[in-house]
């Protein structure tokens, strides 16, 4: 048997090294300006080396940062193939569906400092240092969870049961419907389903009428109740909405056991309830897109591409502070952490530089590719994939990927989210050029918008008429994108267009 020993043994191999830098600049290219803006605040507390350039005007464009671009004038793009392309690579490779930053590794070599110094800024909420506007000074309105947790306050109940109702307050929805499943709660607070149940019954007693409710038949039922008009044929009328969405009056009249005016009586009185009562109260602030790409005409009659200065945080790496600092570190540990401060506000200057770059890049691909819907409209949209972009500006899928998310562009045709123009191929007859889904789906909307009362297209008219137009679709696809377009079936249309009107046209 032989011996068991230890030896020396060298072996030569590559392989991708994490580190913190290119986590962070991969995770920047996924962030909306709005995060973006927020992390950037983070970094400039917690590093004394990071400041903003506040004196720094506006910019159109320059040798460092490239903030406009001319289609067929592309600028080089410096480290996309070799920091965010092969990290993607590695990235893919871990896992298909894994577009997290922090996934993704790479060695790579510290950046220079000043890239972004001439054309990036992060603005401060106020014009003036120290100022007070009046909408500080104004209360907000109150929520549907204060107005709720107001009522609690008051109401008799046992301590176990208002921790109950409080868990239940915390599952309900702006809308007042409540999205927590019952026993999920009881089992969460070690409790018994019966006490929840019990509890609901308070939450559902408590104003606005229908807050707490689980479906919409349950909360027009409370409404109802609450009216004293909860009978028999009401409550059987409750279980079959569908039928009041349709307007079948024979299984109406059937299934309440009452005649027909009395169900056109009992359908008016539901118009008059609050399907989504919660809405009454206010809630979260909606921040409105600021898109991160201007497209206008240029002055030859092609498209100009520029990205939007007001969403680029400008940051500066204060190297004379620096300077001034690290000659009174004297310790180890002090000129260690200015070291690490120094490459980290270098690292994100270049990075927020490189991101900037990159979705000026993407951008300035999907305007080429999408030049017909730019000057026509959606009918010329065409089918796109982030495969082609990503090979035409020699970058990663994933990262096109992360490039497109939560980013918009500003359009003549409006503004739209960069992923809008990655739509999918519907084939053509006859081997033509494949149609965009997006350009379909807006040709079946307009085929049904314009027609004829008496000629009610039923989707296999929709087929036959897109088949004879050059595009080979399914009876199946055509009522997916009609239900997407939340528009009803020809059953539904032909009674609407007759003079009725089904429940459905009052949402």
């Amino acid at each position: 048997m032989a011996g068991v020993g230890q030896r020396l043994e060298m072996r030569q191999g590559q392989s991708l090294v994490m580190t913190p830098q290119l986590q962070q600049a991969i995770k920047l290219l996924q962030l909306s300006n709005v995060e973006l803006a927020e992390y950037c605040e983070a970094e400039l507390e917690k590093n004394p080396l990071l400041e903003r350039d506040d004196a720094a005007a506006a910019v159109t464009g320059d040798a460092e940062g490239p903030v406009a671009e001319t289609i067929g004038e592309r600028a080089d793009e410096a480290l996309s193939r070799e920091d965010f392309s092969k990290a993607s690579d590695m990235d893919e490779a871990a896992h298909d569906n894994m577009y997290d930053a922090d996934q993704v590794t790479k060695s790579a070599e510290g950046p220079q400092s000043g890239s972004l110094t001439d054309w990036t800024t992060v603005k401060s909420g106020n014009a003036y240092e120290g100022e007070d506007g009046l909408e500080s000074s104004v209360a907000a309105e109150a929520s549907l969870k204060d107005h709720l947790e107001a009522q609690l306050s008051i109401a008799a109940l046992l301590p176990e049961d208002r921790m109950i109702l409080m868990a239940l307050i915390d599952s309900v929805d702006e809308t007042g419907y409540l999205r927590a499943d019952l026993m999920e709660v009881a089992t969460r607070l070690g409790c018994e389903i019966e006490d929840v149940q019990a509890v609901l019954g308070v939450l559902q007693g408590f104003d606005p009428v229908g807050v707490g409710a689980r479906d919409l038949a349950e909360c027009l039922s409370l409404q109802l109740k609450a009216k004293d008009r909860f009978d028999p044929a009401m409550e059987a009328l409750m279980t079959r909405l569908d039928l009041v969405a349709r307007r079948d009056m024979g299984q109406l009249t059937a299934l309440c056991g009452v005649d027909a005016e009395d169900i056109a009586d009992m359908i008016s009185e539901i118009r008059q309830l609050n399907p989504k009562p919660g809405l009454a109260f206010g809630s979260e602030v909606v921040t409105p897109v600021v898109p991160d790409v201007f497209v206008k005409v240029g002055p030859d009659g092609g498209w100009l591409i520029e990205l939007n200065t007001d969403t680029l945080p400008r940051l500066l790496v204060n190297n004379r502070y620096y300077g001034t600092v690290s000659k009174n570190a004297r310790d180890k540990d002090s000129k260690n952490y200015l070291a690490d401060c120094l490459n980290n506000a270098n690292w994100l200057v270049k990075s927020l530089d490189q991101r900037a770059r990159t979705i000026l890049k993407v951008a300035s691909e999907i305007v080429r590719h999408q030049d017909a819907f730019l000057t026509h409209g959606v009918r010329h949209l065409r089918p796109l994939n982030l495969r082609i972009i990503a090979d035409a500006i020699s970058m990663h899928e994933s990262t096109v990927s992360r490039v497109t998310s939560n980013k918009y562009i500003a359009t003549p045709r409006g503004l739209f989210e960069l992923k809008y123009f990655f739509t999918a191929s519907i084939q053509a007859v006859n081997g033509a050029e494949s149609h965009s889904a997006e350009a379909v789906r807006d040709r079946i909307r307009e085929m049904i918008e314009n027609e004829e009362p008496r000629e009610i297209l039923s989707d296999d008219r929709i087929v036959a008429l897109l088949t004879a137009d050059g595009v080979n679709i399914a009876r199946r696809t055509v009522a997916k994108y009609r239900e997407a377009l939340r528009i009803p079936s020809s059953v539904e249309r032909r009674r609407l267009k007759a003079g009725e009107s089904p429940a459905y046209a009052s949402r």
